[in-house]
């Protein structure tokens, strides 16, 4: 009896394939890809700085083993470690991602893609100061920049019109994929060995997305996406070596991606890669919450304004009706006890309950010593969810993206507050302008909780002028960052 299936090796999937042939050989011409993609470093940065605060944070960070100093390893920003460069991107990757306070990017899978910042910035590091020692040139952060580019067109446009959640699947699996191309290519790698790499990124067991929902939803969240990041380092490392790759990982029938994992069913595309995330990315600027709340919590403090007008409180509230997305309530309608701050940054009525009773919603805002106030629960029990199908289908029109959530209050006196609707949030990009002064201004928060005046302006100075940043060493700019 012959075997069922050839042993011939077959040639790469496409996905791997134009995958490569981007990170190695397009070009971005696109000015706008750059100036957001400086304005999404410095914030990514910045939420990085802000983690540090955070004890739950600061114990995950520094070397596998304790005392560990890596010559010519990556540095990371904000403390005195310098690491191997698959160690600092989980630091870094961590660090960026505590709050959930970093970029954006909503389609048929939501992710964010500066999650991907981690293995950029501490590959380019590390290879700067090898570089240096070897007597070579070190990369410029023109050369991170493209990077963040890149990678963020390849989770993004994967994401466009393929669900990984849908099967229970956490998007840092698309991290890892971007995160591993883009590095193999900075450490010099040839088209072969990116396919190689890209297939490893496949071949690894995905996590599930069960660290983000009830009734399981915790810390991992925060940290998941360094860990793929710094993933994606370690495999782009071992194909460096040589090591195979595996070229049907997604295609091959029972044992490939698709069959295992995907339903059966191959990805599809909107889009080739080029620019376009990067430059439609939605920026976290106003508040730490999950993004699909973003919108409710900016009508939220509009109604807070309103209340003191009308001389209401909160108490006079009888109940809140938020039209929304389909996205919304699937990730973010929560009811029932919520257990710790990662439970908390994912329930809309929680989001919106505290803007409505302080007027504020930040990142301290999650942890244990405000939740404990019993008018939040009473006020989170009044609000209720419900889709509103054409918020559903601009959410996922290419010209529009939006986010749109619309609040209306109903109160005890049987009166009723007229709809307070949103449908961009401040960090869309038909907001840039009024945005990026308020992204510069949380940056420049950020910088002030870590650093001493002087060292602030340093940073400043490079990191606000597009020419200056895009020519700086990669190591003497993250040199600027540390304590």
């Amino acid at each position: 009896m012959s075997a069922p299936i050839s042993n011939v090796r077959p040639e790469p999937d496409q996905v791997l394939v134009d995958i490569a042939d981007y990170v190695l050989n397009y070009e971005i011409q696109n000015g706008l890809a750059y100036e957001t993609a400086r304005n999404c470093l410095i914030d990514t940065l910045g939420c990085g700085l802000e983690a540090l605060e955070y004890p739950a944070c600061r114990k995950l960070l520094g070397p596998v083993v304790p005392g560990t100093i890596v010559p010519h390893g990556a540095k990371v920003p904000g403390t005195q470690f310098q690491l191997d460069p698959v160690q600092a991107a989980f630091n870094i990757g961590a660090m960026i991602r505590w709050l959930d306070f970093n970029d954006t990017w909503l389609a048929a899978e939501w992710g964010h893609p500066s999650d991907n910042l981690g293995g950029i910035l501490a590959t380019a590091d590390w290879l700067s100061r090898t570089a240096i020692a070897a007597g070579k040139p070190p990369l410029t952060m023109r050369d991170v920049l493209t990077g963040m580019i890149k990678a963020h067109e390849i989770q993004g446009c994967i994401a466009l019109e393929n669900s990984f959640n849908k099967v229970g699947l956490d998007h840092v699996v698309l991290v890892k994929v971007a995160s591993t191309a883009v590095v193999a290519q900075m450490l010099g790698l040839n088209r072969d060995e990116v396919i190689n790499a890209v297939s490893l990124a496949w071949v690894d067991g995905q996590s599930l997305r069960t660290y983000r929902h009830a009734p399981n939803t915790g810390s991992r969240k925060s940290w998941a996406a360094g860990d793929a990041t710094s993933r994606a380092v370690r495999l782009a490392l071992i194909s460096r070596t040589g090591e195979m790759g595996y070229p049907s990982v997604l295609t091959a029938k029972t044992w490939g991606f698709y069959d295992v994992l995907f339903k059966g069913q191959p990805f599809t595309f909107q889009r080739p890669y080029g620019s376009y995330v990067m430059e439609n990315v939605l920026f976290k600027i106003s508040f730490p919450a999950e993004f699909h709340s973003q919108t409710a919590v900016e009508c939220a403090m509009q109604i807070h304004d309103r209340l003191k007008t009308l001389g209401k409180t909160p108490d006079d509230i009888a109940r809140i009706t938020i039209r929304t997305h389909e996205a919304c309530i699937r990730i973010i309608d929560k009811k029932g006890p919520l257990n710790n701050p990662a439970d908390r940054d994912h329930c809309i009525q929680y989001m919106v309950a505290v803007p409505l009773l302080f007027g504020r919603l930040t990142a301290a805002d999650y942890e244990d010593d405000i939740a404990r106030d019993p008018r939040i629960d009473r006020l989170r029990d009044k609000i209720t969810c419900v889709e509103d199908p054409a918020y559903t289908r601009d959410y996922h029109d290419p010209d529009k993206r939006s986010i749109a959530n619309a609040l209306t209050v109903h109160f005890t006196d049987g009166s009723t507050l007229d709809e307070v609707v949103c449908e961009y949030p401040i960090g869309h990009k038909r907001r840039r302008a009024d945005g990026i002064p308020l992204l510069e201004a949380k940056f420049k928060t950020n910088l002030a909780r870590i650093f001493p005046a002087r060292q602030q302006a340093k940073i400043l100075e490079v990191s606000l002028d597009q020419a200056k940043l895009e020519a700086m060493p990669v190591n003497e700019y993250v040199d600027l960052y540390v304590i």
